[in-house]
C-alpha cells in the first residue's frame, strides 16, 4: 500500500506540474476560510485534502481496489485516529486541571472533513468557540 500510494502521489504531482490536473482551491483560499472560521466551507468538508489522492478513474480494476483500501487506511489512520487522540488529550488536560485556563491551537488539517478535533470535543460535551484572527484573547 505504501509503494502504491507513493507512486500515485508522484503521478498526481506530475499531472499538477503538467497542468493536466487542477487543485480546486488555493492555499490562499484555505487560509482565508480558516481565518474567517468558515469551517463548513467545501474546503474543510473534504477529508481527502489531507491525504494523497490515490483513487482515479484511469486505474485498472485490480489497482482500483488497492487504491480504495489505501484511501480507507489513510483516512482512518492519518485523520480519524489522529484527531481522536488529540481530542482526548485536550479533554484529559481540561479534566486533570479544572482550575487552569487553556488555549489550544491546531493546524487547519485538524478541522477538515468528518471526525475533527472539534467533533471529538463536542461529543464529550464541550462547547468549542472559534477565535477569529486578530481578536484579543
Amino acid at each position: 500500500q505504501v509503494v502504491f500510494a507513493l507512486n500515485q502521489t508522484l503521478l498526481q504531482q506530475e499531472r499538477l506540474r503538467a497542468g493536466s490536473v487542477q487543485i480546486p482551491y488555493t492555499t490562499e483560499d484555505l487560509i482565508k476560510h480558516y481565518n474567517c472560521g468558515d469551517l463548513s466551507s467545501i474546503i474543510f468538508n473534504r477529508d481527502t485534502s489531507q491525504v494523497p489522492n490515490v483513487i482515479n478513474g484511469t486505474l485498472p480494476a485490480r489497482e482500483h481496489v488497492t487504491a480504495q483500501e489505501t484511501d480507507n487506511y489513510f483516512r482512518q489512520e492519518l485523520i480519524y485516529k489522529r484527531n481522536e487522540r488529540m481530542g482526548r488529550r485536550v479533554k484529559d488536560l481540561l479534566e486533570e486541571h479544572p482550575e487552569k485556563s487553556f488555549f489550544f491551537a491546531f493546524g487547519a488539517g485538524h478541522f477538515m472533513g468528518n471526525n475533527t478535533v472539534i467533533d471529538v470535543l463536542r461529543r464529550e460535551g464541550y462547547e468549542v468557540e472559534h477565535t477569529p484572527a486578530g481578536q484579543a484573547i
